[in-house]
């Protein structure tokens, strides 16, 4: 068979595996959350918390969709006409035109410039985080944090994009089946690498100090048999006045990590009920789920892009050769972009099942389905989430459920109603 044959094959074995990981992995049963609880949920919370909620996001809606818009037109424009090829030539130009420097700086540089031209948007969100009193950063510390980004992304980019254009050299006809294995490997990388190495850059974390939490959040992963290294503290509020807490790490680094701000804003009761919430993820293995996932869904966009690369319009549009030349980066991210959008809403329904397990999950191991409810209330009234958010929304993208889901499953609990 020709190599094009091999990769529809691989294509069609890759999807059904997804599809099969998915049907295995993902929890298609839901705890209860009557829609008649979820509008009395909504009753309880002050009118004006909801207003300033509700004006929050709709302030926020135009930066940003304002930036989606503009970065997929941008995207588009220099994937789908020859302006990306022309950048990526540009770039490598100083170079001899070699095609490390093209794949690497060229690649950087379409991407550099998409975060550019989105950069106003990201600002406009800023101030109005900062109005509405979500955000304790000024300008310096916010443009350091997104310099930080940048250079991460850059490190991590750079090696991706060589990694990749290396393959497409060495092996011009299978480039697609060692890119597909390595795509997926490096997917499993970063999620075991990324929360240890990546973390630190932008928090600090130090343990938490000895007293009845500490010892309560330990006894708490202990009956629940997930093994954790130790609870640390992290210095959130330099950022943020938002609340959080998160489970981090495998096996030897796996550890409880709090906010600051939680510390302050919540009770020690509702800091335990959100830590058995994300001892939930731990324990049902999320993050693995994820990982597979995110592994197989690389592997098919890989051995995808090869054959869509045999569509001539397309190249002549993007004013290319073949897909795999650096010069052809723009147009893969042009393509990366859209099947990101069509995809969102699939993704975000797929994380809103697991992250009500979890909930299911915190309600059967604390028993305490009236301190879940108040830790609920108080995660969307100090993060200022809107308990109830319009029905588009909640499907293109909301990766939990509501707040007011989240309590009527809380009071569905407290009936016996599993």
């Amino acid at each position: 068979m020709t190599p094009r044959l091999w990769a529809a094959c691989a294509l069609a074995v890759l999807v059904v595996a997804v599809v099969v990981a998915a049907a295995v992995t993902v929890p298609w049963h839901r705890p209860p959350a009557p829609r008649a609880d979820q509008v009395d949920a909504l009753r309880d919370f002050p009118a004006e918390q909801v207003a300033r909620s509700r004006a929050f996001h709709a302030e926020l809606r135009p930066a940003t969709y304002g930036a989606l818009v503009l970065g997929l037109v941008a995207a588009l424009v220099l994937g789908l006409t020859p302006l990306g090829a022309r950048l990526v030539d540009l770039v490598g130009r100083p170079f001899g035109g070699h095609w490390a420097a093209q794949a690497v700086l060229g690649g950087l540089a379409v991407v550099f410039l998409l975060e550019v031209l989105t950069l106003p948007f990201a600002a406009w969100r800023h101030t109005i985080a900062v109005r509405y009193g979500i955000s304790t950063q000024s300008w310096g510390p916010w443009t350091l944090d997104l310099l930080k980004g940048y250079a991460v992304g850059a490190v991590l980019g750079g090696v991706v994009l060589f990694g990749f254009f290396a393959v497409v050299r060495l092996a011009p006809r299978w480039w697609w089946a060692f890119g597909a294995a390595g795509a997926a490997a490096l997917v499993v990388l970063l999620s075991f690498v990324l929360p240890v190495v990546v973390e630190p850059i932008f928090n600090r974390f130090t343990p938490m100090a000895d007293g009845p939490l500490r010892t309560e959040l330990l006894a708490l992963a202990a009956r629940d048999g997930v093994p954790v290294r130790d609870v640390l503290v992290a210095d959130a509020s330099r950022r943020t006045r938002a609340v959080n807490a998160y489970v981090s790490g495998f096996g030897p680094t796996r550890r409880i990590v709090v906010y600051d701000t939680m510390l302050t804003e919540a009770t020690p009761a509702e800091v335990v009920s959100v830590t058995a919430h994300e001892l939930g993820h731990a324990k049902d293995q999320d993050v693995l789920t994820g990982t597979l996932l995110g592994a197989l869904g690389a592997a098919t966009a890989v051995v995808a892009l090869f054959l869509l690369g045999g569509w001539s319009p397309l190249l002549r549009w993007a004013g290319v050769g073949g897909i795999g030349e650096p010069r052809a980066i723009a147009l893969l991210l042009a393509v990366s972009t859209v099947a990101g959008l069509v995809a969102g809403p699939g993704q975000a329904f797929l994380t809103r099942r697991i992250e009500a397990r979890a909930d299911a999950h915190a309600l059967a191991l604390t028993d305490d389905p009236a301190t879940f409810e108040s830790m609920q209330r108080r995660l969307g009234t100090v993060n200022l989430a809107d308990p109830d958010p319009p029905t588009w929304e909640y499907v293109m993208s909301a990766s939990h459920p509501s707040t007011v889901e989240r309590m009527a499953a809380a009071r569905a609990y407290a009936r016996g109603e599993r």
